[in-house]
């Protein structure tokens, strides 16, 4: 296989690790794009959040909290953000399970939330049609 996450879980790439355990490894994203942004994946290959069996995915979320929360208590940040992006559409880049922790700081200019208004959506019809 040539995943290059699953490369960098046998030792084949190296990595910056920041947790690991069983089932899981967390390490900084390469791209150097905001301080301390960790990169969350699981030791199993599998696509994304849609194809990954639920213990490897409850697995990865526990180790998110774990991580972020020592992010908070320990390393002096404010908040975290956690992204996952499922499917190419949804600008998924490497096919490979992961989670983004980006460690936040008040007042750190880093604005994720750059969507569209969208104020002329009919929430309801919406629900209609997304309802499980």
């Amino acid at each position: 296989m040539d995943c290059i996450f699953c490369k960098i879980i046998s030792g084949e790439i190296p990595s910056y690790k920041i947790y690991e355990d069983d089932m899981v490894y967390a390490f900084l994203d390469i791209a150097c794009d905001s301080y301390g942004h960790t990169l969350v994946i699981p030791k199993k290959h599998c696509v994304n959040a849609l194809d990954c069996d639920d213990e490897y995915l409850a697995a990865c979320i526990s180790a998110v909290k774990k991580i972020g929360n020592h992010y908070v208590e320990d390393c002096g940040f404010d908040g975290i953000n956690i992204l996952n992006a499922s499917g190419e559409s949804a600008q998924q880049s490497v096919f490979h399970l992961h989670f983004h922790i980006i460690p936040r700081k008040a007042d750190d200019g880093i604005d994720i939330w750059a969507l569209k208004d969208n104020k002329d959506l009919d929430l309801a019809d919406i629900c209609a049609k997304l309802k499980l």
